[in-house]
């Protein structure tokens, strides 16, 4: 049975088009900081539920594709992502580690210095999320 990944697709290519404008220097010295704000703390939104996405579309696949001992066995999320890396779903797991880190701090708390952190880290997680996307796209039967 195939995944559907539109969800997922439209998810990244939200997280891509809010990079491209939160780093468009010219548009960003154009307005306030509230907005600028703003339009960074959207671009951390974006990444937390497409994280979110991303590990529940790996848990789907290796339930539909992965070996039967794999797809049946509860697991937390570090174990999920080194089998997406067993299944090269994902080149390593260990980023994927620390995004999850991300996402949990960023979502029991706000702090202005943890958000700039966060930020700075979705650009490679766009690349890994795109990544994962482009093996699902590859390996969906």
């Amino acid at each position: 049975m195939s995944l559907d990944l539109s969800s997922l697709q439209k998810a990244i290519h939200s997280l891509d088009a809010t990079l491209q404008k939160s780093n468009d220097e010219k548009l960003m010295s154009q307005l306030d900081d509230v907005i600028r704000l703003a339009v960074r703390a959207g671009a951390i939104q974006n990444f937390e539920f497409t994280y979110e996405l991303c590990w529940k579309f790996i848990k789907r696949w290796i339930r539909e594709n992965g070996s039967p001992e794999d797809a049946d066995h509860p697991r937390t999320r570090k174990d999920l992502f080194r089998l997406a890396a067993q299944y090269s779903l994902i080149k390593d797991p260990a980023p994927w580690f620390d995004y999850g880190n991300a996402r949990n701090l960023m979502s029991h708390t706000y702090d202005q210095e943890k958000a700039r952190e966060i930020y700075s880290i979705t650009r490679d997680f766009l690349s890994d999320a795109a990544y994962l996307l482009k093996q699902l796209e590859e390996n969906n039967d």
